[in-house]
């Protein structure tokens, strides 16, 4: 059974108690476990090849009423989004740096339904992984690098420190050499309105809705529009989209990915870009 629907069904358990009131908010709780699955993803560190560090503090920005609706059970909710978080980095052998935290606020720009996912990595005394392995800390932050909708352009970045003595980093995702992978491996990521997104799947999903591993708000965009399939060569499919796809300017329902490949679904750009490590 996948993590997302393990979450689902322990919270079906609670809705005959004081948590039922949460369902009845626009924004849905499995909605906001699957993005912080993909903040998960879109923002992993690799170090070495034993070790990559994901965000381990999340905040969720909600509109004003549904954050009304949620804020009385703001502990409960985030207790369980973040065993959710564990059991999925767990599932991905990813590693944290400290402890799990789930946080809801208030946004003002955001509209009815809307949220937005933050993340940064803090580190405590000792790093914890889902394992159960300790080593070093290092004190490192890094903002959310997916949103719904996007985070406003000009926001303020946070700081973020070196990693230990000895430990090898990648680079932040969205920045440069993004998807790093350990040494004599391609790392590939797509680069979406100048936002880079790392594949560190086999699989990845581009689409409007939220369920998708990159979401794209463009109205002429299907909810899963096409997916990217990693291998030698890589390869783009459409997922019989509405609006089809349009690789290097040729209309396709399949074709082979290069370094550069320009990809078009509505009126979105996507650039794919591989490299070796």
């Amino acid at each position: 059974m996948g993590v997302l629907k393990r979450f689902e069904q322990r919270l079906e358990g609670l809705v005959n108690g004081t948590f039922a009131k949460v369902f009845k908010s626009e924004v849905q709780p499995v909605e906001i476990a699957g993005a912080l699955q993909r903040e998960c993803d879109n923002n992993a560190s690799i170090w070495n090849r034993d070790r990559t560090v994901v965000p381990n503090d999340f905040i969720v920005e909600l509109s004003a009423p549904d954050y009304e609706r949620l804020s009385p059970y703001s502990g409960q909710l985030g207790d369980e989004l973040a065993g959710m978080v564990r059991d999925y980095a767990k599932q991905q052998r990813y590693t944290f740096m400290g402890a799990i935290k789930v946080h809801l606020q208030k946004a003002d720009d955001l509209d009815t339904g809307l949220y937005r996912v933050r993340s940064r990595t803090l580190a405590s005394s000792e790093s914890q992984s889902p394992q159960g392995g300790r080593g070093p800390a290092a004190p490192q932050q890094r903002p959310g690098g997916y949103g719904y909708p996007p985070q406003p352009s000009g926001a303020p970045p946070m700081p973020a420190a070196p990693p230990p003595s000895g430990a090898r980093s990648a680079p932040r995702a969205g920045g440069p050499g993004v998807g790093a992978q350990s040494h004599g491996q391609t790392r590939r990521w797509i680069e979406i309105n100048g936002t880079r997104h790392q594949i560190s799947r086999p699989t990845l999903v581009l689409g409007r809705s939220t369920d998708a591993d990159v979401r794209i708000d463009d109205p002429g965009v299907s909810r899963r529009h096409c997916e990217i399939r990693v291998g030698s060569p890589s390869t783009i499919q459409d997922l019989g989209s509405t609006n089809g796809i349009v690789v290097d300017g040729q209309h396709t329902t399949r074709a082979t990915l290069r370094d550069g490949s320009r990809i078009v679904v509505g009126s979105t750009t996507i650039v794919y870009r591989q490299a070796e490590g």
